[in-house]
């Protein structure tokens, strides 16, 4: 077995990795870098605006025979999970070749390209990936398991060919609300014996500080919309279940009314049933506000089932208005404008993502606006990835016989933990 990160090796972000047999070749993620050389966050907006043959003249692709063009294309594209860093590129990649992801995973695309500007994947293309339940793509017996990430429906992959043993864990993190499911892939699989362990260490050389849990920012959220006099808005990904989870809940626990934008409902629609999040607009006591952008989308391209499944519970800016300390609301820069860029005496904004991306232009447009109301502007944010000690924990329980960083600035750093790490360069093959 011959492993190739064609992307991925030496960043955070741009996962794109080939598993090669003597017989057969699949693909795990096909992702947009994050950051340039210097470690500077890349525009992933004006990324997937590119055509194939501008990311291609840019080196933005990465050079896999046949998953872009050309002859002998891959037998399989695997998708860990939803976020851009791992599925950006799958637009791009050739039509014929199946993607095998979690339902989960279809979905969050499914919401992202209705309202992020992002991309789903073809149903033709789909192959269902069911946690624990092997298939076989040629030569390879693939088996998924459940991980706990910033986003639903992650998966890390076993793949086993010709003798060898390989765990890629896709992005994970331990202090999330399920680290029992990491303890389940440690009983699972350190008895079989693993030849590779191809994980993400984001947090060596990328800490960012916040060594919280969940259920830890969860207590701290719903302690701050206590203590809010005004408007309360959250701003965060949808797909970040366990965070809308949170903010749900924290609008129940403090009696305001949940008020999700479009995204946000379409995401607890998708969820159905089986939702860890109960859904409050489906209760009648959560609402929808359609943002004008997204109302100006539909002006000029028309609207969709999507779109419409939630109108009877939709909720004006002027309602809010009239009385914003009765709201918690999902909450993106883009809708500043909405706001006539001027928000109620007393906003509190709950910034729940990377701080990086808070400075940028559109967002410190926020802050200003949020001083200027008297308001407060919280980072209220834990990573969703693992932190260097739980990776470690991790790698030394499933007791791998070499491990390959990927997803990380500093891979040289992994052997001051362990004796065989095997740090590559992209496009450098790794025999097992």
């Amino acid at each position: 077995m011959q492993v190739t990160i064609f992307r991925g090796s030496r960043e955070v972000g741009g996962n794109c990795i080939e598993i090669r047999s003597e017989e057969s070749r699949i693909i795990l993620d096909v992702g947009l870098p994050l950051f340039d050389a210097e470690r500077r966050p890349l525009n992933g907006f004006e990324l997937g605006r590119m055509t194939t043959e501008d990311l291609q003249a840019a080196g933005i692709t990465p050079r896999v025979a046949g998953l872009f063009s050309g002859a002998s294309a891959p037998d399989a594209i695997l998708l860990s999970h939803a976020h851009l860093d791992h599925v950006g590129l799958l637009r791009h990649t050739q039509p014929t070749i199946p993607v095998y992801a979690s339902t989960g995973t279809s979905k969050m695309m499914l919401a992202g390209a209705l309202y992020a500007n992002q991309h789903s994947i073809p149903e033709n293309r789909f192959r269902e990936m069911r946690p624990r339940k092997p298939i076989q793509i040629g030569a390879f017996q693939v088996t998924a398991f459940e991980v706990d990430h910033s986003i639903y429906g992650s998966l890390a992959f076993l793949i086993e060919a010709e003798g060898k043993r390989l765990l890629y864990t896709g992005d994970l993190r331990m202090h999330g609300p399920r680290p029992d499911w990491h303890s389940q892939i440690v009983r699972t699989l350190q008895p079989l014996g693993i030849d590779a362990l191809i994980v993400e260490g984001t947090h060596f050389g990328f800490e960012d500080g916040m060594k919280i849990t969940e259920s830890h920012l969860e207590e701290t959220i719903v302690g701050e919309v206590e203590q809010a006099a005004g408007l309360v808005l959250a701003a965060f990904s949808p797909q970040n279940v366990d965070r809308l989870g949170a903010f749900v809940r924290a609008a129940n626990q403090t009696r305001r009314i949940f008020v999700a934008d479009a995204y946000a409902a379409f995401v607890l629609h998708l969820l159905g049933r089986r939702s860890p999040v109960r859904n409050p607009i489906r209760s009648n006591d959560g609402r929808v506000y359609y943002p004008n952008s997204l109302k100006l989308k539909i002006e000029r391209d028309g609207t969709n089932r999507a779109h419409e499944m939630d109108r009877d519970s939709e909720i004006s800016m002027p309602e809010i208005l009239n009385e914003p300390y009765k709201y918690l609301m999902v909450f993106r820069d883009s809708m500043l404008g909405d706001f006539q860029n001027k928000f109620p005496g007393q906003t509190t904004c709950f910034y729940s993502a990377w701080q990086g991306y808070a400075g940028k232009p559109k967002w410190q447009a926020v802050q200003d606006a949020i001083r200027t109301c008297g308001g407060r502007f919280i980072h209220a944010h834990t990573s969703g990835h693992a932190h260097a000690d739980d990776i470690v924990t991790f790698a030394k329980s499933i007791n791998a016989k070499t491990i390959v960083p990927i997803h990380g600035f500093e891979p040289e750093r992994f052997r001051e933990h362990f004796g065989s790490v095997t740090v590559s360069t992209d496009c450098e093959p790794i025999t097992l």
